[in-house]
């Protein structure tokens, strides 16, 4: 599988809100990670959405699920993080003589 396809790959797994904001949560919590019960508490979703969710994440390796006794660990893989930003952002104005403006938020989508 090529990078551009990995990338893709991580940017729909990324593009759903409840995985976003999963994904979010989990690398809120740094390496210690968070059980599956405290992230169904956290965001309010029955477990078997959850499940579906995380699988997606654990496919494209943006998340990975550890079992402790009768636990479920689940952490973010901040290298897969670093390397989807390095990725996105490396040849960032390549192409041009100048530098970006970076406005503060540059679009928002509308509800």
């Amino acid at each position: 599988m090529s990078d551009l396809d990995e990338t893709a790959a991580c940017l729909e797994a990324l593009g759903n809100p409840t995985r976003l904001a999963m994904f979010r949560l989990l690398v809120r919590a740094g390496d210690a990670g968070k059980s599956v019960g405290e992230i169904q508490a956290s965001l309010s979703i029955p477990a078997s959405t959850l499940s579906h969710h995380l699988k997606h994440l654990e496919l494209v390796g943006l998340v990975s699920r550890h079992r402790e006794g009768t636990t479920h660990t689940c952490r973010a893989d901040y290298g897969t993080m670093n390397w989807l930003l390095t990725f996105l952002t490396e040849e960032c104005c390549a192409d041009s003589s100048t530098a970006p403006t970076v406005p503060h938020r540059a679009h928002k989508l509308s509800a």
